[in-house]
């Protein structure tokens, strides 16, 4: 199923409608920051187990990521040093994902990893934003499963993403087509920054 919604301007109705699928536990695809992802309600551990059957991926061995609304709401899962809040002060919203330790707000899920890592995005989206900011809880993202032969328009139409997962997840929110972008994903695990995928993201360390 596609429902429509924009980049800006989406009404309070709408919001609280996706909010309230999000609670119950749906998986959705939703646009973020130009890109298509997989996402739920981050405190649903059921939702999150659905993402990781679908992506095929073992999250005591597969790192997870979680969208929060600003840095007040990523340090209730996440633990930042004063020199690691100030880089994602400087760095966020923006291209960026951000591998700090886990803290036991996230379901345990997030932390079967060794060190119990978890990866932090804060987004441009105004969509998000207002997402984010009613639900009150962090939003689980999660790459598309690779497309079939390679295909990137699979990554980035609305319609050819349902065609392809539409019967897996519960909603595909469509606000146009995307692009195919990745974030530089950066590690403060020993607190010292350490590029792990050089993406859109420029960072001075």
């Amino acid at each position: 199923m596609i429902q429509k919604v924009y980049s800006h301007h989406n009404s309070p109705e709408v919001i609280s409608n996706l909010c309230a699928r999000l609670r119950d536990g749906a998986v959705l695809v939703y646009p973020m920051d130009g890109v298509y992802a997989l996402g739920c309600h981050a405190l649903k551990e059921r939702a999150v187990e659905r993402i990781c059957r679908l992506k095929q991926v073992d999250p005591k061995t597969h790192p997870l990521s979680v969208v929060c609304k600003d840095l007040s709401a990523v340090s209730e899962y996440a633990y930042m040093s004063t020199k690691a809040f100030k880089l994602l002060k400087n760095s966020l919203p923006g291209p960026f994902t951000f591998i700090l330790p886990a803290k036991n707000a996230l379901p345990r899920i997030f932390r079967g990893r060794k060190g119990s890592e978890v990866g932090i995005r804060i987004p441009e989206s105004e969509l998000l934003v207002q997402l984010l900011e009613m639900m009150d809880a962090p939003l689980m993202t999660a790459s598309l499963p690779s497309p079939p032969d390679d295909d990137e328009s699979y990554l980035v139409s609305p319609e050819l993403i349902d065609e392809c997962w539409g019967d897996y997840v519960d909603l595909v929110l469509d606000a146009g087509d995307g692009r195919v972008a990745q974030t530089t994903v950066v590690s403060l695990m020993d607190d010292e920054p350490e590029v792990i995928r050089e993406g859109e993201g420029h960072i001075d360390l």
